[in-house]
Order: C-alpha cells, then structure tokens, then sequence
C-alpha cells in the first residue's frame, strides 16, 4: 500500500473512531438521566472489558498481565478522567464539555515536555497556550454565564491526558487490547469509587440498558479504529482529523439535547482545535 493510500485509509479510521466517541458520549449523557453516574461508569466498565478481554484471548494473548508502576498510573489518571468526564456529560452540556475535551493534545504536548523530556519550540509552546485561552473562554471563569460543573470536564481533560503519556511509557509488550482490559477496569473502579460516594443504584430499565449496550458497542468500537488510524500512514496528517469529534458532538448536542452553543463556546472551541492542529503539524515536521 503507498504511503498516500495509507494516509487515506489512517484519516478515514480517525474520523470513524472520533464519530464513534461523539455517539458514546451521547449514549453515556442518556444513560446518566436516569442512572447514577456511579453505576453507568461500572456498567460500561464490565462490559468493554469483557470485551477486550475475548479480543485479547482470540489472539492468543493473555487477558490480564502482571500490574507495574506505568500501567498503575496510566489506570490511576483514568480513573480521575472517567469519574470527572462522565460528570461533566451528565451536567453539562454536551458541546462544551466535548469541546474542552479537545484540548487534550495540548496538555500532552506540555505534559511530554515537563515530564518526559520531548523538546518543544517556542512556537508550539504559543499554541499550546493559546489553546488554554480557548479553553478558558469557554468556562468563562468569573463571569456570567459560568457553570461551575464545567471543571468536571477540565479535570477528566487532565485525567485523559495524563493516562495518554503514561501509555506513551507503558512496556511494547501490552498490546492494544490488553490496554484495553485495564483502561476499561479502571472504569469499574471509577464507578465503585462514586457509588460508594453517592449510593442509589437502581435496577436498568430497557431505555438506559440500551443506552448502556450502544455505548459499550460504540466506545470499542472507537477504541479498535483509533488504534487502527495511529498504525497507518503519517502522524502528522491523520492526527488533526481527530478534532473530527468536535463536529460530532456539536451535531448530536444540537439535535439530540436541543443545545444551542453561544459564541463563546464557537469561539473557543475554533481556538483550542487551530491551537491543536497547528502543535500537531509542528510536532510532525520536527521528526522529520
């Protein structure tokens, strides 16, 4: 296949996975209505890991590998990303908290360069500020029309982050669905964690257990192309087509919870997504 047909086929993956992400947030927003978030996060958690789980035995891996301190802290940040994320959906609006979302790249970039050595130019360090200030006009800190939920989605964009360079360190020796096992384990946790905070779970009714079944579907499903996307053709190209998934959740906000996002939120969701394609294109050109 030719590095062109390569890139094709990456960027198709990449906005298959990102449309797939929108639907699961979707479905988890639903599931939240009438759910605990608590029990929604152990419920998504058992069955993506039973998924992954058989993927993982089907290709002859074992499901479950001896835990070290990288897989411990990659699965510590997922933790605080899924409880604090899946908060953020079940308050907030579903547009602005996708779009705060989109400032993870950044906060790896950053995070690469504090803590794992990855030399950064001043140029990329701009973006990634300028990225931030997108991220503050949404939350509009101090002023009208702030809602103190929205830090819920800026920690799990923090949590996100951090369980992405962790999994830039972990061992070649996990493969992508033993991953899978322990970031979907981890939910189970988040969710044990939060129903022992909050109580209340309930018998699923059929309208949030289909809720549940479709976002399970469509969370491994997103995981399996995005994985596939990141293997094929170059970084640099397929990478930006991931802020697909703004486009997404502004779609499914609109037309599904009726969400009208006002200019700020267009705003700063422009600013976060050209401060991330342009670290993105940088970070591309620097390994060549």
């Amino acid at each position: 296949m030719s590095r062109q047909a390569e890139n094709l086929s990456g960027s198709l993956y990449m906005v298959a996975a990102m449309g797939a992400f929108a639907l699961e947030d979707m479905f988890v927003k639903s599931a939240t209505a009438v759910l605990p978030v608590g029990q929604v996060l152990v419920l998504f958690g058992l069955g993506g890991m039973g998924i992954f789980a058989l993927l993982a035995r089907s290709r002859g891996e074992a499901a479950f590998v001896r835990p070290n301190r990288t897989l411990a802290i990659r699965s510590g940040f997922e933790v605080m990303g899924r409880i604090c994320y899946t908060l953020a959906l079940a308050l907030t609006p579903l547009t602005s908290t996708s779009a705060i979302l989109q400032a993870t790249p950044l906060v790896v970039a950053m995070g690469a360069a504090l803590f794992l050595g990855e030399t950064v130019g001043w140029r990329r360090w701009v973006a990634i500020l300028i990225g931030l200030a997108g991220v503050l006009l949404i939350l509009r800190p101090g002023m009208q029309g702030f809602v103190p939920a929205s830090i819920f989605a800026v920690l799990g964009m923090i949590g996100f982050a951090g369980r992405d360079l962790a999994t830039r360190a972990a061992p070649p020796r996990l493969s992508n669905a033993q991953l899978g096992v322990y970031g979907f384990g981890a939910l189970v946790v988040s969710g044990m964690l939060a129903l022992g905070w909050t109580g209340g779970a309930t018998l699923p009714d059929w309208g949030s257990a289909r809720h549940l079944g479709a976002a399970i579907l469509f969370g491994v499903l997103a995981y399996e192309c995005l994985t596939r996307a990141m293997r094929r053709g170059e970084i640099s190209v397929i990478a930006p087509f991931r802020y697909a998934r703004l486009v997404f959740a502004m779609i499914l906000g609109i037309v599904v919870f009726g969400e009208t996002p006002d200019a700020a939120t267009w705003i700063g969701s422009a600013i976060i997504v050209a401060g991330g394609i342009y670290t993105i294109l940088r970070e591309g050109r620097a390994r060549r």
